[in-house]
């Protein structure tokens, strides 16, 4: 029988026991984890919507009228600098040229004539200086049709790539008709507009070096070589807000082509920056709101507005600093005012954990 007193007491004791650590645990798995702002330097790459555009990029005009009698190019192709691409009905400015030749053989025979006779002193000297100025206006003209004949000749200016083609052998041309464009790809140069306050940040906060950007291609895919902003236009758009940036970036594969789009990705330098984890904030009505913790332990809503939106962090512009306390997780376990028992953790030991969503 005492054997069996025993034995009850340490159940009981036990069972006691156990329903203390049962309430402990409990009691632990009811309190909320609460941290506070990390106010650190970092960096966030920001995404702007681009367009590609070529080095050089040209129109090629017919710059006589006539017909187009050969074409020595397709579209698509590459084409060296000085190849001949276009050529517009020369025979007329040839047998212009020739003509042209003719009368400056008749006018340097005129003007010899006129001074052989003129040593002798039988003409007057005026007589030898029309001579020559007719001499002088024939090689003019001369030198005009050869100028006009090599007009006929379309050449590319530089290295690049040939465009659609606007005409067909055979085509009437007037003077100024486009016949195609020409591209050399050997550098793009890539144009985004940045908003007014970015600009500032940038302006303010980034070093003097040049700064380095990606280009993240229309394939998801980001372009292999870096480039670098050489430009910023001069004025803002009063309609959008938005200045102009141009970077540049070398396109030795020739992959890049003029009018491609994507997005450029530009790291932003952020000094002393306040940070908290998305999942700490929730949205009313379009505005981020936190439950910030008192004094007393009861929290309040309050309103923040957002710097910069990175990985599962915000970076906080207005509405906390670096003391405040904030609700981590279990916003939806609680109501504004509310009073409650958490557990505090830093924030630097919140930052490998983080997952987005509250729970």
């Amino acid at each position: 029988m005492k054997y069996l007193f025993v034995v009850t007491g340490l159940c009981v004791a036990l069972c006691h026991t156990s329903c203390k650590q049962k309430e402990k645990q409990k009691e632990e798995e009811s309190k909320l984890l609460v941290t506070s702002p990390l106010k650190m330097d970092t960096s966030i790459v920001n995404e702007y919507v681009c367009q590609v555009r070529s080095i050089r990029h040209i129109e090629l005009r017919a710059q006589e009228r006539g017909y187009l009698e050969k074409s020595f190019v397709d579209e698509g192709q590459f084409v060296k600098k000085g190849q001949l691409l276009f050529q517009i009905m020369p025979k007329l400015y040839g047998a212009e040229i020739d003509k042209a030749k003719a009368e400056v053989d008749l006018s340097q025979i005129e003007y010899q004539n006129t001074k052989k006779l003129r040593d002798s002193n039988i003409v007057a000297p005026n007589e030898l200086a029309m001579a020559k100025a007719k001499l002088n206006k024939s090689k003019a003209e001369l030198s005009l049709m050869k100028v006009h004949y090599q007009f006929t000749e379309i050449r590319a200016p530089y290295d690049g790539y040939i465009d659609r083609l606007q005409v067909r052998i055979g085509s009437l041309l007037d003077e100024g008709d486009l016949l195609t464009t020409l591209s050399d790809n050997s550098q793009m140069w890539v144009y985004y507009n940045v908003p007014e306050a970015e600009y500032l940040d940038y302006k303010t906060q980034g070093s003097q070096k040049k700064q380095t950007v990606n280009l993240l291609m229309a394939n998801h895919q980001v372009f292999k070589y870096p480039g670098v902003v050489e430009t910023i236009e001069a004025d803002f758009d009063n309609e959008t807000g938005n200045i102009p940036f141009r970077a540049t970036f070398p396109n030795p594969d020739g992959l890049l082509r003029h009018g491609e789009t994507g997005n450029v990705e530009m790291t932003v330098p952020l000094k002393d920056a306040l940070i908290i984890p998305q999942k700490a904030t929730f949205e009313v009505l379009e505005k981020k709101y936190v439950y910030v913790v008192d004094n007393a332990n009861r929290v309040h809503a309050r309103e923040i507005t957002i710097g910069a939106d990175m990985a599962d962090l915000y970076e906080i512009r207005s509405g906390l600093n670096a003391n405040d306390k904030i609700l981590l997780e279990g916003l939806r376990k609680v109501n504004n005012d509310d009073k409650i028992a958490y557990n505090y953790v830093n924030m630097r030991k919140v930052l490998p954990e983080l997952r987005l969503h509250a729970e």
